[in-house]
């Protein structure tokens, strides 16, 4: 099974690529890195999550902002490729980044979702070094940012 199929058999539907209009790249490729920048929860352009966890974000949904956060990494990941996501040898490191409440100090809870589908749609190949923090306060209000590093065949 190729990992566009295994990403489609994990209900993820790959976003379009759209250029942010912003001072900085969705990705950069460097001697066979792809370094993809932070991606929120965001579907057509819209939040779909918005707040701290666990107060106005329950773990649960923070962990379906997770799961968005990585579809959209993926689609630019895709979009680095050209859709050939096979390119993709390994998973150097994740980064996550929780918006939370004072006192909660359990991000990594909340970014294991990414890791987790990480793990199944690439196989051995998803597992990766991470970073989970939480922090005050993201982007837009959004609960979860997640950026990550790739390694590609030439």
């Amino acid at each position: 099974m190729s990992v566009l199929d295994r990403i489609h058999a994990a209900g993820i539907v790959l976003p379009a690529a759209e250029m942010p209009r912003a001072l900085y790249a969705p990705y950069t490729l460097h001697h066979g890195l792809l370094t993809i920048s932070g991606q929120l929860p965001l579907q057509d352009g819209k939040p779909m999550f918005i707040g701290r966890v666990p107060g106005t974000v329950g773990v649960e949904a923070a962990q379906a902002a997770a799961r968005l956060c990585l579809a959209n990494l993926l689609g630019w990941a895709c979009a680095a490729t050209d859709g050939n996501l096979e390119r993709i040898r390994g998973i150097v490191r994740v980064g996550g980044y929780v918006a939370v409440e004072p006192g909660f100090d359990d991000a990594p809870l909340v970014i294991n979702a990414a890791s987790e589908l990480l793990n199944r749609i690439f196989a051995e190949r998803g597992r990766h070094a991470r970073l989970a923090l939480g922090v005050a306060s993201l982007p837009f209000g959004a609960p979860v940012e997640i950026e990550a590093t790739f390694a590609l065949d030439a």
